[in-house]
């Protein structure tokens, strides 16, 4: 690998064009959300990947580390992708030190989105957890492009600490517009936070239901999506009305290595959003 880890090292090798081919991208935009996350604009060098559809990731690949499954977290047209991703270490670290000018891989999109058609009509109700609002947030940015199609519209944002909640811009603008209600609580306060502290469950108790015409798309950790869709059934909302992202360790993409089994369905092809009906029991068992 060359030291200076100039954008043309990608091109080097002669790469044979593939479904599991990645496909060159350059780095036009790097915004630090926040202390450990950043989102990643790409635009393709020749090739281009197909559009990506609301909860539909990538593998994004990163010249000398390798590659990672990452939600695309806003919809752009002209090839143009969007990827907002926390800094875990390994490759995750390589990426979030892209800079403009970077050329990294992409394969895909993969999975299955959020329904956003079937909850065309109802009320809706996003949840996100820490990283989970930015598979959400192509979602929020569809319902405020024809706003009128859907009815009263929750977004829940449930984040460690004020710091750590993404897009706060947008959240702020979204709140101020009032399209959207908007509600944010973390799990411990700092100084100069007004606003909830707790679980995201606390601020969904103090709202209103009608549990017939309720559609709700939840991401997160798998702990929160438990109780979240747990406290939805247990108001009277369908569990085939209720989606969550199951984001276990995806290394292929293809449902071929069996890393993100999960009983007899696969994240990577079958999800990774799935109805709350289908995963329901399967998210209990902690070897799944």
């Amino acid at each position: 690998m060359p030291a200076s880890r100039e954008p043309t090292a990608y091109a080097a090798p002669a790469l044979r064009r593939g479904s599991m081919t990645p496909v060159p991208h350059r780095v036009t935009s790097v915004v630090h959300e926040t202390r450990e996350t950043v989102t990643l604009t790409l635009e393709p060098v020749a090739d281009r990947v197909p559009s990506p559809v609301a909860g539909q990731f990538t593998m994004l690949w990163a010249w000398g580390a390798g590659e990672v499954p990452i939600s695309v977290s806003a919809l752009e047209d002209d090839g143009v992708l969007v990827h907002t991703i926390r800094d875990v270490a390994g490759v995750t670290k390589t990426l979030c030190a892209s800079k403009p000018g970077d050329v990294l891989g992409v394969r895909g999109p993969y999975g299955r989105g959020w329904g956003v058609d079937a909850a065309r009509g109802r009320d809706l109700v996003l949840v996100a957890g820490g990283i989970g609002l930015a598979p959400l947030r192509p979602v929020v940015h569809t319902v405020l492009e024809d706003r009128a199609a859907f009815g009263r519209v929750l977004l829940v944002v449930g984040a460690r600490t004020e710091q750590e909640l993404l897009f706060r811009g947008e959240l702020d603008g979204w709140w101020h517009a009032r399209d959207i209600a908007v509600r944010t609580i973390v799990d411990r306060s700092s100084p100069g936070w007004a606003g909830s502290v707790g679980v995201v469950t606390n601020e969904l108790a103090s709202i209103d239901l009608d549990p017939a015409s309720t559609y709700a798309m939840v991401c997160g950790p798998e702990v929160m999506m438990r109780v979240v869709a747990q406290h939805l059934t247990d108001r009277g909302v369908p569990k085939e009305s209720i989606e969550v992202s199951i984001e276990r360790n995806m290394q292929c993409a293809v449902k071929t290595c069996g890393h993100c089994q999960v009983g007899p369905f696969f994240a990577c092809t079958d999800g990774p959003v799935l109805t709350w009906d289908v995963v329901d029991a399967l998210l209990t068992v902690r070897e799944l």
